[in-house]
């Protein structure tokens, strides 16, 4: 299912369904602009980065060990992985 262009850079570890924000556990860098592809059960779907927060603080780039919320455009369960696609 993967393809060359996209690496695994984390996986959801919470949900907050209210708010549509997704906390992912990042094994790779992150920052604003970057399109990632969401997979887990019948989810699988790509979006851009357009926020990003820890600690409700924004971020324009998060590093390899940290957990960040992304607001994401369809609802997510823990242990999703998470990838980066690489242009």
């Amino acid at each position: 299912m993967n393809s060359e262009n996209e690496i695994l850079i984390g996986k959801i570890t919470h949900y907050f369904s209210k708010i549509g924000v997704a906390v992912v556990e990042l094994k790779d860098k992150l920052k604003i602009g970057d399109k990632i592809r969401i997979v887990g059960g019948n989810t699988d779907f790509v979006q851009e980065v357009e926020s990003m927060e820890v600690e409700h603080q924004k971020l324009e780039e998060a590093k390899a060990g940290e957990s960040v919320g992304i607001k994401v455009s369809q609802k997510v369960r823990e242990g999703y992985k998470v990838y980066k696609i690489l242009e």
